[in-house]
C-alpha cells in the first residue's frame, strides 16, 4: 500500500485545490505522474501558494464553486474521474463566526454536492472527504480523541466540519454501499508548512511578522495542537485513497495527527519557529503573549491515530522540529526569490523518501 507509483496515470480530481494544502496535494499527484483536474474559487489569499507555483499552467485547473452543484455535475461528466479528494472548504475558525452561513453553505452543502456528483458517476471508485481533528466534541482531556468518539464541533467552522461527516455516513448508507466507490473521512489535526498565507493561523502570522520586523503576537500560548507538516496528512490521504481503491474494505473514518511528543502548545511552536528562524538567518526575532480577546477556541486537542497506524502500519515522517526546518527553507526561498517550486519539489522528495511512503516519486 505505500508504492505510491498507483498514482501515475490516474485520473484524480481535487476540490479545493487553490488553497495552500491543495496546493501541496496537486504538486504531489503532479510529481506521482497523475493527470489531475483540480475544482475551486480563485486561490483565497494574495499572494498565494498556487499563484506562486504557476499550477495552473500545469494541470487542468477550474474555476468552481462547491455550491454549484450544477456546474460540479457538468465538470464531473466531462473529466470522469477515477479519484476523487474533497478538500474545498471555508477552513478558518475565526472566518466561521464572522460568516457562519458562507461557512456551513460550503462546508456542508459542498460536500452534499461533492458526493451526489460521486453517485451520479461510475468511473469514481475511491473518495476521501477531508475533514478537521476539531469535528470532535472537546473535552478537554488530556488523551487523543478516537474515531468512535461523539461528533459536535463547537464553532461554526467546527461543527460544520463534523456535518460534513454525519453527510459523508448517510451518503454512504443510503447509495454507496451497493455500488463499487469506497469512501472514507480523514481527520486531521494542525498543518504547517510553507507557503501558507492564510489569516488567523501562527505560522503565516509568524511570517508576517517578520516580513515587517515586528515581534510576533501570540493571542493564546498555552494551546495545545497536534501539529504537523502539510505533506503528512496529504500522504496518508493518498494512501488511504490507493487502498481502498483495491479493496474497499479499507474505508471508513481515520484520524491522522503526529504523536504525543509533536502536539505543542502554540507558545512552544513559535519558538521553535523563533529559534530555526535565527539560525537561518542571523536575525534576532521574538514573540509577547498578547491575548485580544478572540471568540471561542479549544485550549487543548490531539488524536489518537492508532487506527491508522494498525490498519496501514503507518507513522509519522517528520517531526515538528523538521517541519519547522522545512517552512524556514521555504520562506526563505520565498524573500529571497529564489525558485519556490524546485524547493517545494525537494521538500516532497525528501518526505517520501524519508518516511514509510518509499516509491511513487521517479518524475522528480
Amino acid at each position: 500500500m505505500r508504492d505510491m507509483t498507483f498514482y501515475k496515470d490516474k485520473n484524480v480530481l481535487i476540490t479545493g485545490h487553490t488553497g495552500f494544502k491543495g496546493t501541496w496535494m496537486c504538486e504531489t499527484l503532479l510529481k506521482m505522474g497523475a493527470q489531475v483536474t483540480g475544482y475551486a474559487l480563485k486561490p483565497p489569499t494574495e499572494p498565494s501558494l498556487f499563484n506562486l507555483c504557476y499550477l495552473s499552467d500545469r494541470m487542468n485547473s477550474i474555476e468552481g464553486d462547491v455550491r454549484d452543484l450544477g456546474f460540479l455535475k457538468e465538470v464531473f461528466r466531462r473529466v470522469q474521474p477515477e479519484i476523487v479528494i474533497h478538500m474545498a472548504a471555508q477552513p478558518i475558525v475565526r472566518e466561521s463566526y464572522k460568516n457562519p452561513v458562507y461557512t456551513y453553505e460550503t462546508n456542508v452543502m459542498g460536500t452534499v454536492n461533492v458526493l451526489e456528483c460521486v453517485r451520479l458517476t461510475p468511473s469514481v471508485k475511491s473518495v476521501v472527504n477531508v475533514t478537521t481533528d476539531k469535528v470532535y466534541l472537546n473535552k478537554e482531556w488530556a488523551w487523543g480523541y478516537r474515531e468512535n468518539e461523539r461528533l459536535n464541533g463547537f464553532d461554526p467552522y467546527s461543527n460544520s466540519k463534523s456535518c460534513s461527516e454525519l453527510v459523508t455516513s448517510s451518503y454512504i448508507n443510503s447509495f454507496f454501499q451497493d455500488m463499487a466507490v469506497a469512501v472514507t473521512t480523514v481527520r486531521a489535526g494542525n498543518v504547517i508548512g510553507g507557503g501558507d498565507f492564510a489569516a488567523d493561523r501562527i505560522i503565516p502570522d509568524c511570517i508576517r511578522a517578520v516580513e515587517k520586523k515586528e515581534d510576533i503576537v501570540v493571542r493564546n500560548p498555552f494551546s495545545t495542537r497536534p501539529y504537523q507538516h502539510v505533506l503528512e496528512p496529504i500522504a496518508v490521504y493518498l494512501m488511504i485513497a490507493k487502498a481502498q481503491y483495491e479493496d474497499k474494505k479499507y474505508s471508513g473514518c481515520y484520524n491522522v495527527g503526529p504523536d504525543d511528543i509533536d502536539c505543542r502548545t502554540t507558545g512552544e511552536l513559535v519558538s521553535l519557529f523563533c529559534d530555526e528562524w535565527n539560525k537561518a538567518t542571523g536575525d534576532s526575532i521574538k514573540w509577547i503573549n498578547q491575548y485580544d480577546g478572540g471568540p471561542h477556541e479549544a485550549n487543548f486537542l490531539k488524536l489518537d491515530c492508532s487506527k491508522l497506524k494498525s490498519t496501514f502500519g503507518w507513522k509519522p515522517g517528520w517531526n515538528v522540529e523538521t517541519a519547522m526546518e522545512k517552512i524556514v527553507e521555504w520562506t526563505v526561498a520565498y524573500m529571497t526569490g529564489g525558485d519556490l517550486n524546485a524547493c517545494m519539489v525537494r521538500q516532497i522528495k525528501c518526505f517520501y523518501e524519508n518516511s514509510c511512503f518509499k516509491d511513487g516519486l521517479e518524475h522528480l
